[in-house]
């Protein structure tokens, strides 16, 4: 029993860490998308846009509810004292996906789109801006008492760099998008988005390098973490696969490829998101409470895992299959 208190905490930090990089890679382009749409110089243009959404989108926020039941469930603890110390940041988010959903069928029958086109990108931009501010205030520490309850006040969350890992994420978010688009679109549509990847390809790559730098100067367990061996050496490893993948990117818009830009984003996703996982491991509530000090009974995890276990490969499967039948370009029907 004991070695089942450490192991279940472990097996569910790695699920709810695919949760998250999941509703990251998938909802991030279309929060990129919808960001994008507010710099569309035309109304056909947005609607090429939105249109490249149109049968993906609902299904990639599903990784979102189902991240956030398997935190309720596995570490309750962690679910009460984050939603409490980052309550306005989650609102902020969840206000921006309603406007969003909600734009995204209105704006269809629509005779004047202009509402519309704004709720859409403005609820992009919001959800992604609330979702950068919640990363940047566990990542500079939510303050707890000794039971794990959250005893901070209710703007610790605002910070400068709560707000540069924002604008980070923001830029993340434009460029998987953009790089999606690129695969999507064609002709001028398509130039432009390889110039907007190109710009926030560079930003990205500028406010990773101040996240990387600023991590351990500010945190004193993971700069315990960071420079202490082995993992020191993983870490060291982590940055030099960014900016190769970084300067694979570039090459690969400047080439003009359709493909590889996208592939090349997501990597550099994955690459920043095992370096986040491995800063912040084994705390749920950096840098308090540990995962083995939030977790829910032995028994509620396993009887979770099985449940979740036959989940996951459903949505899998229905993400891959959606992303199959409609694969290709998005080509206007609307009049010039």
């Amino acid at each position: 029993m004991e070695s089942l208190q450490y192991f279940l905490p472990q097996v569910w930090f790695f699920v709810l860490a695919l949760f998250l990089f999941l509703y990251v890679m998938l909802d991030g382009f279309d929060l990129g998308v919808g960001i994008l749409s507010i710099t569309a110089s035309t109304e056909e243009r947005r609607g090429m846009l939105m249109t490249s959404l149109g049968n993906v989108w609902d299904a990639n926020e599903t990784w979102l509810v189902l991240m956030g039941g398997a935190l309720f469930g596995a570490f309750p603890l962690a679910y009460g004292t984050i939603l409490q110390a980052l309550y306005i940041p989650v609102m902020v988010m969840i206000f921006g996906l309603i406007f969003r959903a909600v734009a995204f069928e209105f704006r269809e029958n629509a005779r004047t789109k202009v509402f519309w086109n704004i709720a859409f990108g403005g609820g992009s931009f919001l959800a992604a801006l609330g979702q950068g501010f919640a990363l940047g205030a566990i990542l500079q520490g939510i303050a707890v008492d000794d039971a794990g309850h959250f005893i901070g006040g209710t703007w610790d969350w605002l910070s400068l760099r709560s707000l540069l890992t924002a604008l980070t994420l923001i830029q993340g978010y434009v460029l998987i998008g953009s790089t999606y688009l690129i695969t999507k679109t064609e002709g001028d549509l398509q130039a432009t988005h390889y110039w907007t990847a190109r710009i926030s390809a560079v930003t990205t790559f500028i406010g990773a390098v101040y996240l990387t730098i600023t991590t351990p100067i500010f945190s004193e367990s993971a700069r315990a973490r960071l420079f202490d061996p082995p993992l020191v050496y993983i870490f060291a490893l982590i940055p030099l696969l960014g900016a190769l993948l970084i300067f694979l990117l570039l090459r690969s818009l400047y080439l003009q490829q359709e493909k590889r830009p996208f592939v090349w984003t997501l990597l550099l996703f994955l690459v920043s998101f095992i370096g986040l996982g491995l800063v912040i491991f084994p705390y749920i509530i950096p840098t308090q409470i540990t995962i083995y000090q939030a977790a829910a009974s032995p028994s509620s995890l396993v009887f979770m895992i099985i449940f979740i276990g036959f989940l996951i490969p459903i949505m899998l499967a229905y993400n891959i299959y959606n992303y199959i039948v409609f694969r290709g370009k998005v080509v206007s029907i609307e009049p010039e």
